[in-house]
């Protein structure tokens, strides 16, 4: 069988909005696996990928440009603008589960002052510095859907959501960004 790369346009291409307080856009593309491993499988995938896999809660680490973030005791989202996780899971024997969901996820970049005041016009989290400091992450909501949050900086935030529901996930953010 021929080997087949299938192109896929990113939903939300090149969409911007911004202000003085904040800026919301689309990110660029990226691979995405959802990882699933226990115990000893841990350091060898953490060998593999290149980033030590954090095992704290709402924490994340990276090398690079591959993100792993925390979700749960045996689950990992991770991230990778230029090479993609999987493949390099694909090479570590221990036991465990990677699942391509490059094609079901897209992300939103919001930035500025007021980053925080923005998501939560809709999301539950506490968003302070304090609270949430540069490196966590949640599986939390935003409106009516369900997103993955990471603090990139200390007015810098990734949300990830399923492509599918993009649309409505922008236009909440750059709604809430006209409210300032």
């Amino acid at each position: 069988m021929a080997d087949v790369q299938i192109a896929r346009a990113l939903p939300l291409a090149g969409m911007v909005h911004g202000g003085a307080e904040v800026t919301v856009s689309a990110a660029p593309a990226a691979y995405r696996i959802s990882l699933r491993a226990g115990g000893p499988a841990v350091a060898a995938l953490s060998k593999a990928l290149g980033v030590t896999l954090p095992k704290k809660p709402g924490t994340s680490a990276s090398a690079g440009s591959r993100h792993a973030l925390w979700l749960g005791p045996d689950e990992w989202f991770v991230f990778d603008e230029t090479a993609d996780p999987a493949a390099d899971c694909a090479k570590s024997k221990a036991a465990h589960s990677a699942v391509d969901i490059s094609h079901r996820n897209t992300a939103i970049l919001v930035s500025g002052p007021a980053a925080a005041d923005v998501i939560n016009a809709g999301c539950p989290r506490e968003l302070s510095l304090e609270a949430f400091p540069v490196g966590a992450c949640s599986r939390t909501v935003m409106g009516k859907i369900e997103i993955v949050l990471y603090r990139t900086g200390a007015e810098d935030f990734r949300v990830e959501c399923w492509r599918s529901f993009s649309d409505y996930a922008f236009a909440f953010l750059a709604d809430a960004a006209r409210g300032l």
